[in-house]
Parts: structure tokens; C-alpha cells; sequence
């Protein structure tokens, strides 16, 4: 091989390289830009997104929300899931998952969820508070399919399942249960035209993109436990997940979701007195990429 074609290689093989450390410090620098990745039970989709954008609006930070069932999250949480934040359906899985040291404290409240009893369009369904009109229509055979989301990792179906069986009706359902991954996913299932109702969270049944599929009452909150929906930082939180935090405990925050049906405790029920974070961009720091 002449010193020309050795000299050229040589200079192809420089030029490679350059070209593969420049994509991988520009894929570290990708990295490094994606906004933090937060994980909210499905029931509180619609609010959250508006909060989301008003958190924004307002500060020029972005936030990737991943909606589904609490118990999911936790588990992808406990096997190294990137999650900074989590919004559970309820108090249980955050405990979980603080009992194990992957959070940064025991959380907050947020927000105290609502059970509603939905019926879609086409069905007859007499809908009432305290659920007359299901058992009648249990009596008399017209539940052929009835919808909650799955008990055994959705907050929202694990009360719904409680409540039926309190009431005597659970046994009767039975054989016409449909079961949805997540609350959301129940109340599309319910509202679809293909069962004749379901129990959901009341803040998916009232909201525009459900409620004109069908009918829903709001269940009186002393037939079932508390649905005390608590929020909480992982260690991996930033200084944009921390200030999203703060954000969700402002009257604004707070304003949303009682549009959307959600309660509060009573310590936060004054929202004079609800914390008002001064908002700003953090000012960006070295990120080290991980291997």
C-alpha cells in the first residue's frame, strides 16, 4: 500500500470519528433538553393537561405526561422507570413506594377523586345516587355487560368493587363484568354503546369528551372510602419537576381540578391560603450523561 493511500485512510478514519462523536455528544445533548418525564393516574387526564399548558404558558417549561394506573406506575417505578413525579389515583401506592426509598418524601394531597354511576346513550339504565335503579335493572336482566376499571391495580375500580359488593350487587354482576386497564379506559369501554353502564371516575364522566357520550350521576362520597389522590417526587426529580410540584399546590392548579369534580381536604379548602410558587426558569446546570 503506497503512503498516499495509507495517509488518505488515515484521514477517512479521523473524519469518521469526528462525524460519530459529534452524533453522540449531540445525542447526549437530546438527551440532556427532554423535558422531565412525570407519570399521572388516567382519571386526572383532562385537568392535568390544562395544568400542564397553563404551567407552561406561565413558565416556558415542558413536561412529558404519561397517563394509566397507579399500580402500573409504581411497578415501572420500582424497576428504574425515569419517572421525577408521580399524581396516583390514591394514598396506597405512593406509601409503596416510599416505604422502598424511591421517593423523596411521603407526598401530598392533591386532589380527593369522585365515583360516578355512567350509562351510555343507547342504554335504559336508571341512573341514581345510591343505585336503585342498577339493582332493578340487575332483577330484571337487562345488564348483559357493566364496566369498571381493574381492581387490582386501579384505584377507581378497587372502590367501585367495593362499593357494589357493599350494596349487594357484586355477586349478581359477576358474569357481566368488563374490565378496563385503567379508569379511562373503563369509561370508554362503558360509554361506548356496547354496555349498559359502569361505575368511572366522575371526573372522566363529566368531562366534554365523555359526557356526550352518555348520562352520569355523582355517587355520594359516604358509600365508599375516601379517594384521597397524593403526589410525590422521586429522586431523580429536577428543578423543573420540583417547581411543577409547587405549581400543583396553587389556587390555579386547584381551580382546575374542582372544574373537572375533584374535592379537596379540608386544609386546603381555604384557597386564600393555598401556596402561591413564584414561577421562573431554573437556570440550567451540567448534566452529566449516564451509561
Amino acid at each position: 500500500m503506497t503512503v498516499s493511500c495509507r495517509l488518505s485512510q488515515g484521514i477517512q478514519t479521523l473524519v469518521l470519528s469526528g462525524v460519530i462523536g459529534l452524533m453522540t455528544l449531540v445525542s447526549f445533548s437530546a438527551q440532556a433538553a427532554k423535558p422531565p418525564a412525570i407519570a399521572a393516574a388516567s382519571n386526572v387526564k383532562f385537568a392535568l393537561d390544562e395544568i400542564v399548558a397553563n404551567f407552561t404558558a406561565e413558565t416556558g417549561l415542558k413536561l412529558r405526561v404519561s397517563y394509566g394506573s397507579s399500580g402500573n406506575f409504581v411497578a415501572q417505578i420500582q424497576h428504574g422507570a425515569p419517572f421525577e413525579m408521580l399524581l396516583s389515583a390514591d394514598e396506597f401506592y405512593v406509601q409503596q413506594l416510599h416505604k422502598v426509598g424511591k421517593t423523596d418524601s411521603d407526598g401530598d394531597i392533591y386532589a380527593i377523586g369522585k365515583l360516578a354511576l355512567v350509562a351510555p346513550n343507547n342504554s335504559s339504565l336508571n341512573l341514581d345516587p345510591q343505585l336503585a335503579g342498577l339493582e332493578a335493572a340487575i332483577e330484571q336482566g337487562e345488564i348483559k355487560r357493566f364496566v369498571i376499571a381493574n381492581p387490582a391495580h386501579a384505584p377507581y375500580g378497587e372502590r367501585a368493587q367495593a362499593l357494589l359488593t357493599d350494596k349487594g350487587l357484586w355477586e349478581a354482576l359477576q358474569s357481566t363484568i368488563i374490565m378496563g386497564e385503567n379508569v379511562s379506559q373503563a369509561a370508554q369501554f362503558a360509554l361506548s354503546g356496547s354496555a349498559q353502564g359502569g361505575i368511572v371516575a366522575l371526573s372522566l364522566a363529566s368531562a366534554p369528551q365523555f359526557s356526550k357520550m352518555g348520562r352520569y350521576v355523582e355517587i355520594p362520597q359516604s358509600l365508599y372510602q375516601p379517594i384521597n389522590q397524593r403526589m410525590v417526587m422521586t429522586p431523580k426529580a429536577g428543578d423543573t419537576t420540583k417547581a411543577f410540584y409547587e405549581y400543583m399546590k396553587s389556587s390555579a392548579a386547584h381551580d382546575v381540578l374542582e372544574n373537572y369534580g375533584f374535592g379537596f381536604p379540608d386544609s386546603l379548602t381555604d384557597k386564600h391560603h393555598l401556596h402561591q410558587p413564584k414561577l421562573r426558569a431554573p437556570q440550567p446546570r451540567q448534566q452529566v450523561a449516564e451509561e
